[in-house]
C-alpha cells in the first residue's frame, strides 16, 4: 500500500526547502530529498502522523498526539539531516 502524502507535510517540506516523495523503502512512508539526493527515509507505515490525524480526528487531538510525539521522541529530533531529525519536521 503506498503512503498518500498528506498536505501538511507537503507544505511542511516547502518550508524546509526539501522534495518529498513516496518512500521507494517498504516500511517507509516518506522520501525525503535535498535536490536530487536522498537525505532520508521516513515514517515507519501503519503508523499515523500529525497530517493524518489532522484529517480523520481534527486539530485538537493531532495537537495533542502531536505533543506525545515530540516529548517521546526530542532525543531523536536534535541531529541534523537524520530520519527522527526530518521525521519531526515533515510528519509533526
Amino acid at each position: 500500500m503506498v503512503y498518500t502524502i498528506t498536505d501538511y507535510s507537503k507544505k511542511q517540506a516547502e518550508k524546509y526547502d526539501v522534495i518529498i516523495k513516496p518512500s521507494k523503502k517498504k516500511n517507509k512512508k516518506i522520501d525525503v530529498y535535498k535536490g536530487d539526493k536522498l537525505i532520508a527515509s521516513i515514517g515507519q507505515k501503519g503508523y499515523s502522523d500529525y497530517g493524518k490525524f489532522l484529517e480523520s480526528d481534527g486539530k485538537e487531538y493531532a495537537d495533542k498526539k502531536r505533543n506525545l510525539y515530540k516529548k517521546r521522541h526530542q532525543k531523536n529530533r536534535i541531529i541534523k539531516n537524520t530520519p527522527g531529525f526530518w521525521a519531526d519536521k515533515i510528519l509533526w
